[in-house]
């Protein structure tokens, strides 16, 4: 067995996993974790990056660079180009990002599954009735980043956006092991709800980042804005921008969740299925 097996099978037993990224003082601990992944030091981001391999899979072997300042430059990495193949037809919406599939499927009306035995509302996760009633009886897909993943998340389909939303929020990890114990999970941590209008078709698919233990960070690169966790009731941000399909929207400062919601008319792919590895730009849904 070797030194990262060995490791990983401790690590990955769920009474462990569970109190080593949830029993812990989580807004301490994403703070030191954002500071530490910041200091610049090429040999300080080569021996953590080494250790940071015994608990993850991470392959950089598509990263647009092999050399790192700090850790942060390696969680936030850049692809090569032509490393996604976005799917080109018009039917199809794409993976906005990288992930493993979590729950997904229809929604029963305006109820969905975290996790077996674990469901939510979508007006408790959304917090706009307007919004979340576009989406009654429509289809939904938990889209899982791990830490070794590639952290940037891009447009499903050509679209525009008109507001973003961001509600603070606590930072459970968003493991399988915490989506089978913690209750509501995602609409008790911080997030930010991005509604997406398709104009050739004038669907609204909305997309929701949510942020996780370590570092939480959720990036947009359309807004000039740091999101702050102080505030209490959600914050709106007007803005005017529009992506084509696979264009680059932002990007998690560890791993995370993206939660995918589209309204009656869209149905997700047949390979989508919990469990599946889904790449950025592959087919998530169709349009019917």
């Amino acid at each position: 067995m070797t030194v990262r097996t060995a490791l990983a099978k401790v690590f990955l037993q769920e009474e462990i996993n569970f109190l080593l990224t949830n029993r812990i003082p989580r807004r301490l601990a994403n703070r030191i974790v954002a500071w530490f992944s910041r200091i610049e030091n090429p040999r300080l981001a080569r021996a953590s990056i080494a250790l940071w391999r015994l608990f993850a899979d991470l392959d950089l072997s598509e990263s647009a660079t092999q050399q790192f300042n700090s850790v942060h430059e390696c969680f936030t990495r850049q692809l090569k180009p032509g490393s996604r193949t976005i799917d080109p037809d018009p039917a199809i919406i794409a993976s906005p990002c990288d992930a493993i599939v979590g729950a997904c499927g229809a929604i029963e009306h305006d109820r969905l599954i975290q996790a077996k035995g674990f469901p939510y509302r979508l007006a408790e996760l959304l917090l706009d009735p307007r919004l979340a009633e576009f989406y009654l009886d429509g289809h939904y897909a938990t889209l899982r980043l791990t830490s070794g993943m590639y952290h940037r998340f891009h447009a499903p389909y050509d679209c525009g956006v008109e507001r973003v939303v961001h509600i603070s929020g606590d930072t459970w990890n968003v493991n399988p092991i915490a989506l089978k114990r913690i209750e509501k999970l995602f609409c008790n941590n911080e997030r930010a709800v991005i509604p997406l209008t398709l104009p050739q078709s004038g669907v609204v698919i909305t997309l929701v980042p949510v942020a996780a233990i370590l570092v939480a960070g959720i990036r947009l690169n359309f807004l000039d804005v740091a999101f702050s966790r102080a505030n209490r009731e959600p914050s709106q941000f007007p803005c005017s921008a529009t992506f084509h399909k696979g264009q680059e929207m932002g990007w998690f400062e560890h791993g995370s969740t993206i939660l995918v919601f589209a309204p009656k008319g869209v149905r997700l792919c047949d390979s989508v299925r919990p469990g599946a590895l889904i790449r950025m730009g592959s087919p998530l849904m169709r349009l019917c």
